[in-house]
């Protein structure tokens, strides 16, 4: 009896793809049908660690209590930033419950301080974007001399590094003309400090050589204290930029820099026109190199500067 011929094996193919050959793509298996016997469970969506968003009623609740106590109002701030503030601090404290931690701030207020220190934005240092001041000394001073009396407004002045630095700019550049500043800011615990004039080593890391040693005395810490004839130049006030009254046309130059950008659209737009409010003819408004004015023309500005705008 003859056998049939064999039918030749398929060859194999190899486990590894070779290099330089493209491995093939697979073909992927059709879902597993459901039976009857119980229904796939839906997974639970897992909140990623620390990014759980705050309840609104708490959140809000508990910036109306700050602004309460202190009349410091976070809900100004873009609210993303401000509940990844509070969250982080109030976890860092050990209380992430807000309705706790704001019977806390009711009885404690050196944590309510130190919470506003957190949450708050209050960098600055001495000669900040020096660029800017280079044209208030070479370009916009000089212009404004002719007016023989100069007021100056430092809107969200901080500690006062910024005041400090203009009164210092207007005494190198128009050592005979009267000029007032102007340094207001919600936080009352950085206007009583700006009051003091007292600067530390890291706040005058970019000040100028010998502008600081001119215009400031140096400290056994390292830090220095303004002059007595440069505090005579300035006066801070406690006032929330967007609540306080602001006299029509007074100001000659108007800083606001660095301070918008950590509010909402509607809320800079609004402070804007309240600070060109506040502007002479003529006037300059100086805002922070991250910032603009979003409707400059219908403000009545130009920009005859980076990031510096004159009311016509």
């Amino acid at each position: 009896m003859t056998l049939p011929p064999r039918t030749p094996l398929t060859p194999r193919k190899p486990l590894i793809t070779p290099k330089g050959v493209d491995r093939p793509a697979r073909t992927p298996l059709a879902p597993r049908p459901a039976t009857s016997a119980a229904p796939a469970r839906p997974a639970a969506a897992r909140p990623a660690v620390g990014t759980a968003s705050l309840k609104n009623d708490d959140f809000t609740a508990l910036c109306e209590l700050v602004r309460t106590l202190c009349a410091v109002d976070l809900l100004q701030y873009k609210r993303n930033q401000m509940e990844r503030r509070v969250r982080t601090w109030t976890e860092r404290r050990g209380t992430p419950d807000l309705t706790e931690y704001g019977k806390i701030l009711r009885k404690d207020p050196q944590e309510l301080d130190a919470f506003l220190d957190r949450v708050t934005i209050n960098v600055s240092h001495l000669w900040r974007h020096e660029d800017q001041f280079e044209v208030l000394r070479n370009k916009i001073l000089p212009e404004l001399a002719e007016r023989k009396r100069l007021k100056i407004w430092s809107a969200g002045s901080s500690y006062g590094a910024e005041a400090y630095t203009i009164a210092a700019v207007c005494r190198e550049t128009l050592p005979k003309i009267p000029v007032e500043i102007v340094g207001t800011d919600l936080d009352k615990r950085m206007v009583a400090r700006a009051r003091e004039g007292y600067f530390t080593p890291e706040d005058a890391r970019t000040s100028p050589k010998g502008m600081l040693q001119k215009h400031f005395d140096p400290r056994e810490d390292g830090g220095w204290t303004a002059k007595p004839e440069l505090k005579r130049m300035l006066r801070f006030e406690n006032g929330d930029l967007l609540r306080m009254a602001v006299p029509t046309a007074r100001y000659d130059v108007v800083f606001c820099r660095n301070t918008v950008i950590y509010f909402t659209e509607e809320v800079r737009d609004a402070l804007h026109q309240r600070l060109v409010q506040a502007l002479s003819p003529g006037g300059y408004l100086v805002v922070g190199t991250s910032e603009r004015v979003s409707d400059p023309k219908g403000l009545g500005l130009t920009s005859p500067y980076h990031f510096i705008y004159q009311k016509s």
